[in-house]
């Protein structure tokens, strides 16, 4: 009683920020806080710290990641740890390095490209030979293996240990700690956080940040506005086995990532776990209460898998006697990837969530990126692959959340250029999907969840539509793909005759008011000049107030008082919500999502006028209907369609925004009438090559927030003279200081199509011989027949490690280029500007 009187008297003081979770993830994120000076912060947990999933986690921190935002995390976390055990505080550190294995050769490239990556942040690491591998750990059984890589200052830590230490550090800054505390409801005042409703009392709050594990989809339920947080729990599990002879106190952690497995040293003995290729979803119908420090029952029969692989890599694990066998259960993501950032539904509320089984190993840098998102309203590293505003409500859905985590915790070790989730598939479509299905269509399922046509496979008719498209001729996944003679096909009917693309992906709003109020709002959020006639179409961006990209969008005056804004598909969720924090608040401009309202195909080519000609009678030459215009128009018996002279792509032709119901009249319509023009129907990847060839930029590759229009090359798409819009300032102080960073396109020279490891984006960039940059977006060019890809170049310090002003003769003078592909640097041209031109 005594207990729950102080406990209430805590809670009645409004504090600054609340942290649902207390966990590894929480207390660093409260660690964080308080080294940035945030110390009025309190952290709940229903139960005690640690409990849930911290406190049975391997507690491996391996720094070889899938991307560059999830390498600086787990960086970050590996020399905050180490820092911590140098200080004196033990965290069990222990830097016995990894070994990740390497069973085939597309593993092997994989690999390197990885080490490559990871090189740019100060991690060190090296290709072994099966032989090297050996001799370093003898128990190892390596006849099957191509290559190893060691990655020496990898590690590993006590999970309960780090996160005991985070909260001693935190304590004596001033937060505050509850356990044994639940929150029944994050209240909002309008749509933002206001405070938190706890069975000990009320606590007044600006900011709530949900760290709740595999409880943070039911914590997201808990507010009068809904927070999606795309999560699901599986059994997840490891064996734990009594000492072993052959198994010594420094050996590194095993990876045998084409096997499922690793393992690690524990007391002498192993613990070895694994990521089976079908998960086990539990707790569909709701997590147990009290489930803090409790396990699931063994079951060896699902383990059967992940053992027979550990036999298999070290054989005389057959003779080892087992400790335990751990089924603690785990949660995992639609994607695979963290759920970090500022939900969309709500302002000031976060979340961190959904590690993957890498809790332990993300927590450092995500505590301090996360610090940084509520304290500065961004991070300072690009983290959009893992922000919630990439998800749309579909991956919130419970069946389809539990069905793809099956698939997605198997998919943690999986490697491959372009590999394609085959569960939860086909839930969302386009009106012209079973017609692209029968022209032999091959799908991907886009960013929000909707299928999209890629390329066309006329010669496997019946085919899975999703299948595995990183099948390659040569050289893995990362090779020469069996596509590229369709898709080359695909290319030159847009660029010769006529194709026809579906867009409906496309993200669409509709903005309107009864005055001029949309005008004054999107002059306010666009960095372009919006205010033109009836009719115009405006390339804009929409910057953050240090000038980078929130959104790239298309922005169709349709009349003086109504908008039509088209995004990339990614940015359904982020540029809604960008927008709406933005809205006037007096509601005299009325912002709708009008996505699934229209289909969008682009009939593309110097053909497309020819043909649309056939079934509209509205003048469509280039002196009637000029480019970056709109009209709407008739085609076939269709009424209502906005046409637009444009393609994205730098061809000629038409995008045809048409009400849904129209769609299939409209499609069938053009494929009847364009047989006589050859016309083909065409996937993204054609359309990828086109406008990577023609130097396009495109929004989450090139274009991120981290990224202004100064860097990118578009600046002609800003108008600093109408001054007042987002960024404003930050773009006139760059443009005086000078840049640092420039996107350069590249062409690959010297390079065997046949036989060499193909670019596909993140590949390093040399100058002279230096490190300046990374490629971002590549594709073969057909028209140059050659890769072609894009990238910034930055002018770095070899020593400090200094960025300094980029000039256009560091960039094109003097300068002679290479691009690392997997080991192999290739000499390349570089260009800041397009070398073929629009035909319009």
């Amino acid at each position: 009683m005594l207990r729950s009187q102080c406990l209430r008297l805590r809670l009645c003081s409004p504090s600054k920020v609340v942290i649902g979770g207390g966990g590894v993830i929480g207390c660093s994120i409260a660690y964080h806080l308080a080294k940035q000076g945030w110390t009025d912060v309190v952290l709940l947990e229903q139960g005690k710290l640690t409990c849930g999933t911290t406190w049975h986690a391997a507690g491996l921190v391996g720094r070889l990641r899938g991307s560059s935002g999830e390498i600086s995390i787990v960086n970050y976390s590996s020399q905050l740890y180490k820092q911590l055990d140098d200080e004196g505080y033990s965290t069990g550190w222990k830097q016995c390095g990894s070994l990740n294995l390497c069973r085939t050769s597309d593993r092997v490239v994989a690999s390197k490209r990885a080490m490559l990556n990871a090189k740019r942040f100060g991690v060190d690491a090296e290709m072994l030979t099966p032989e090297e591998v050996q001799e370093m750990v003898p128990m190892l059984r390596t006849d099957d293996l191509k290559a190893g890589v060691f990655v020496p200052g990898d590690g590993v830590v006590n999970p309960t240990d780090v996160t005991r230490w985070l909260r001693k550090q935190r304590k004596w800054r001033g937060v505050k700690f509850i356990e044994g505390c639940k929150i029944n409801q994050v209240l909002l005042e309008g749509s933002k956080v206001a405070g938190v409703e706890t069975d000990l009392g009320h606590i007044k709050c600006d900011y709530f940040v949900n760290c709740a594990g595999q409880w943070a989809r039911d914590l997201g339920q808990l507010s009068s506005i809904p927070v999606r947080v795309p999560l699901h729990s599986c059994e997840h599990y490891y064996l734990v086995t009594k000492a072993m002879d052959a198994v010594s106190a420094s050996m590194p952690v095993i990876r045998d990532y084409d096997g499922y497995v690793y393992l690690r040293e524990w007391s002498g003995g192993l613990l070895a776990g694994g990521f089976e290729p079908e998960a086990k979803p539990v707790f569909h119908e709701g997590i147990p209460e009290k489930f803090e420090f409790q396990l699931l029952p063994e079951d060896w029969d699902h383990f059967q898998i992940l053992l027979d692989q550990m036999l298999h890599r070290v054989p005389c694990l057959s003779d080892a006697q087992v400790r335990n066998l751990t089924n603690g259960p785990e949660s995992f993501t639609p994607d695979g990837k963290y759920i970090l950032g500022r939900a969309p539904e709500v302002k000031n509320y976060f979340i961190a969530a959904g590690m993957n089984s890498s809790g332990i190993a993300a927590a450092g840098g995500v505590g301090k990126h996360m610090a940084e998102w509520i304290i500065r309203s961004e991070p300072s590293i690009d983290l959009w692959m893992l922000d919630v505003r990439r998800f749309v409500d579909l991956h919130n859905n419970k069946k389809f959340l539990r069905d793809r985590v099956r698939e997605t915790l198997g998919n943690c070790l999986k490697g491959g250029a372009s590999s394609q989730l085959r569960s939860s598939r086909r839930v969302g479509a386009s009106p012209l999907h079973l017609r692209m299905h029968q022209r032999s269509a091959v799908f991907d399922q886009s960013a929000r969840g909707v299928e999209r046509a890629i390329y066309f496979d006329y010669l496997h008719p019946h085919h899975d539509d999703f299948q595995d498209t990183s099948i390659p001729q040569k050289n893995g996944s990362y090779g020469k793909p069996l596509w590229f003679d369709k898709v080359k096909a695909e290319y030159w009917a847009c660029r010769a005759g006529v194709g026809l693309i579906d867009m409906s992906t496309f993200t669409k709003f509709d903005l309107r008011s009864a005055g001029t109020e949309v005008v004054d709002f999107l002059q306010y959020v666009c960095s372009n000049d919006v205010d033109k006639a009836v009719g115009t179409i405006i390339h804009t961006g929409m910057q953050n107030h240090h000038g980078g990209y929130e959104n790239d969008c298309s922005v169709v005056r349709l009349a003086d008082n109504r908008y039509f804004m088209i995004g990339p598909t990614a940015q359904q969720t982020r540029s809604y919500a960008w927008l709406k924090d933005h809205l006037p608040q007096d509601g005299s401009v009325v912002l709708s999502d009008v996505t699934s309202m229209y289909t969008a195909i682009n009939v593309i080519g110097p053909k497309a006028q020819e043909l649309l000609a056939e079934l509209t009678d509205a003048p469509l030459g280039k002196q009637d209907f000029t480019h970056m215009t709109c009209k709407e128009i008739n085609v076939g018996q269709a009424s209502g369609i906005k046409a637009m002279r444009l393609t994205h792509s730098g061809e000629d032709g038409w995008i045809l925004y048409i009400p849904s119901e129209y769609a299939l009249h409209v499609y069938d319509s053009l494929m009847a009438y364009g047989e006589n023009y050859g016309i083909r129907n065409t996937g993204y990847y054609a359309l990828r090559a086109l406008r990577t060839e023609k130097f396009f930029a495109y929004w989450g590759t090139d274009l991120t927030p981290q990224v202004t229009p100064l860097e990118c090359g578009r600046e002609y798409r800003v108008k600093l003279d109408k001054g007042g819009f987002i960024g404003y300032a930050a773009l006139v102080a760059q443009r005086q200081q000078g840049i640092k960073k420039k996107l350069v396109q590249f062409l690959i020279e010297d390079h065997d199509l046949d036989e060499d490891v193909w670019p596909w984006g993140g590949e390093p960039i040399f100058r002279n011989g230096q490190y300046c940059g990374m490629t971002t977006s590549t594709a073969y060019g057909f028209t140059l027949d050659r890769h072609v890809c894009l990238g910034y170049v930055e002018d770095i310090d070899p020593v400090s490690g200094k960025r300094n002003i980029l000039t256009s003769d560091f960039i094109l003078k003097n300068a002679k280029y290479e691009v690392d592909i997997a080991g192999k640097r290739f000499p390349c041209k570089a260009g800041t500007f397009r070398i073929h031109h629009d035909p319009t």
